[in-house]
């Protein structure tokens, strides 16, 4: 088999973020975090925070794939979120690992990878602590990979709020970011499933879409919305049609929500799937009782994505909440022995 071509030369593999020399819980002035949207989206408010460190809050990285969207740089064991492919000289995961290291620490930090990744991983991210890192031994879609590392999260914390942040995407306009997971942090509190709803910046075939619904009113997260409803990916014509509402934003599939909150949901609508992630929990801490409980009950799980688990009927319910938000984000969707259609 011929091996995978190498990525660009990566640079030292600590995080910036965690040198010794710089405090891990940094500041910033409390103003203006946002930055408008090429869109003239004015109508959000900032939303000021001193420290960017939030108590509670742990972050969840999904490391998925089989490493075919850009054959043949990426392969099924080296798929695109260990690439460097901004050629900054840090791969995909860890910029994602950088970009959300000031809103938590290390300690609150995990990523759920598959086996065969794990190694990798390692290697690029050694300030990820041995026991953040959640192995799951077969793709089971992002309902699993997420519930599971709520229901150890919750375990571990039964307060804890948890977002979860795809290891692929590229951003631009960190602040921004920031400040619309801070606020979404805010809205979880109060029970809800929170997503972050991006600006569209052209009418993409590539996203789904999050329908905007009344304000909530909560007065430390001035901009969240309830989900009216979510949209599958639509054709350009649909996507067109959307965006001159103006009440429609791109769905990335970032969530913040309570450990709890969630899979209290994930039972209403998939007891079994609900069920056999939290006895992987409880078995997770021993390593013999974890690879039985894996071996027992991971091939039986329910491969889902979480918008169709959770997401979707709780928004019925008008239980998910929106935080719309400006920054960009980058998609790489095919293969490079196509033509590579971009999403920003």
């Amino acid at each position: 088999m011929t091996p995978a071509p190498p990525s660009p030369q990566l640079r030292a593999k600590w995080t910036p973020f965690l040198n010794l020399n710089i405090p891990l819980i940094t500041t910033s002035p409390p103003d203006q975090l946002y930055r408008p949207s090429p869109l003239g989206d004015n109508s959000l408010t900032a939303f000021p925070f001193m420290n960017r460190d939030i108590p509670g809050f742990y972050v969840v990285i999904p490391a998925g794939g089989a490493g075919t969207r850009l054959w043949p740089l990426s392969r099924e064991g080296h798929p695109k979120f260990l690439l460097d492919l901004t050629l900054k000289g840090r791969s995909l995961i860890q910029a994602t690992w950088d970009r959300l290291i000031p809103l938590t620490s290390a300690a609150r930090t995990t990523i759920v990878a598959g086996s065969s990744h794990v190694k990798s991983i390692r290697e690029q991210l050694p300030d990820l602590l041995p026991e953040n890192l959640f192995s799951e031994p077969g793709p089971k879609d992002s309902m699993a990979a997420i519930g599971l590392a709520a229901a150890i999260l919750a375990m571990r914390d039964p307060e804890a709020i948890i977002g979860s942040f795809a290891a692929d995407h590229m951003i631009s306009g960190d602040d921004a970011f920031l400040s619309a997971v801070a606020e979404a942090v805010e809205v979880a509190k109060k029970d809800y499933i929170v997503t972050i709803g991006i600006a569209p910046s052209h009418p993409s075939t590539g996203f789904g879409y999050i329908r905007l619904g009344e304000k909530l009113g909560i007065k430390e997260a001035p901009n969240a919305r309830l989900v009216s409803n979510f949209k599958e990916k639509p054709d350009a014509r649909t996507a067109a049609a959307y965006i001159a509402t103006g009440n429609y934003r791109w769905n990335a599939g970032m969530f913040v929500t309570k450990a709890t909150v969630l899979l209290d949901l994930l039972h209403n609508y998939k007891p079994e799937l609900a069920d056999g992630l939290r006895q992987i929990a409880a078995a997770w801490d021993d390593e013999t009782q974890r690879q039985i409980a894996l071996n027992e009950i991971w091939p039986d799980l329910e491969k889902i994505p979480i918008d169709n688990a959770v997401a979707e009927p709780a928004a019925a319910e008008g239980k998910v909440a929106v935080v719309p938000a400006t920054f960009g984000l980058l998609l790489l969707l095919c293969s490079l022995s196509r033509n590579i259609s971009m999403v920003d």
